[in-house]
């Protein structure tokens, strides 16, 4: 907890309180449900909390934007960026029904009303969002087609709608058909080794109605 007030030291009480039960709901749910493994469960707030709050690092959300976590699996990066955005409206999709179960019980113990969660394939997801975010769940390629048609046009941010990525290591190679996208290192944000491969990736997307 001490390492999220290090990088975000203007949080509110209920935020505060609210990244604190994290721990506590994880931990009980992973019992039950395994959705993060032992060793990532000991280290959540720098592996799943912090990392996930990489992306508010390179864009800010404001006040009633639409953002889509696909593949949320126990709700990483979207349940984070809920909390700390608590007036934009996050969508949370997951394909495998036990993740989404998790990720139900978590929005309900923290009271998150910012928060929809659905049990389908990207693809079957019929709205537009200003930003579609996400955890390495496939190659950029795949990923882009997967949400075809789902950014909406206008764009409110500083950054332009479209994708913000959770990514790590070496990806020249993967982002070379992407000349538009920008990189964005972690450790520019944050001081401990985990972040020292890890990125966050800016891909603008345009309209297509």
């Amino acid at each position: 907890m001490e390492l999220i007030e290090k990088y975000f030291p203007n949080l509110s009480e209920t935020q505060q309180e609210q990244f604190r039960l994290l721990e506590t709901l994880y931990k009980d749910w992973n019992l039950k449900i395994n959705v993060v493994s032992r060793k990532d469960i000991d280290e959540l707030y720098i592996r799943h909390v912090l990392h996930s709050l990489g992306i508010a690092k390179t864009q800010s959300f404001l006040p009633g934007a639409k953002v889509m976590d696909v593949g949320t699996g126990g709700g990483f990066p979207g349940i984070p960026l809920a909390i700390l955005f608590p007036e934009t409206q996050f969508h949370l999709v997951d394909s495998i029904g036990k993740k989404i179960k998790v990720v139900e019980e978590v929005k309900s113990g923290l009271e998150l009303e910012n928060v929809k969660v659905t049990n389908a394939r990207v693809e079957t997801i019929n709205d537009q969002y200003d930003f579609i975010v996400s955890r390495a769940v496939a190659q950029m390629e795949t990923f882009v087609h997967w949400i075809k048609g789902k950014v909406a046009k206008k764009s409110k941010h500083e950054l332009k709608n479209g994708i913000l990525y959770l990514k790590g290591g070496d990806l020249t190679e993967e982002l070379s058909a992407f000349p538009k996208a920008t990189v964005y290192p972690l450790a520019n944000y944050f001081d401990e080794d985990f972040f020292e491969t890890k990125t966050v990736v800016h891909l603008p997307i345009k309209f297509r109605g």
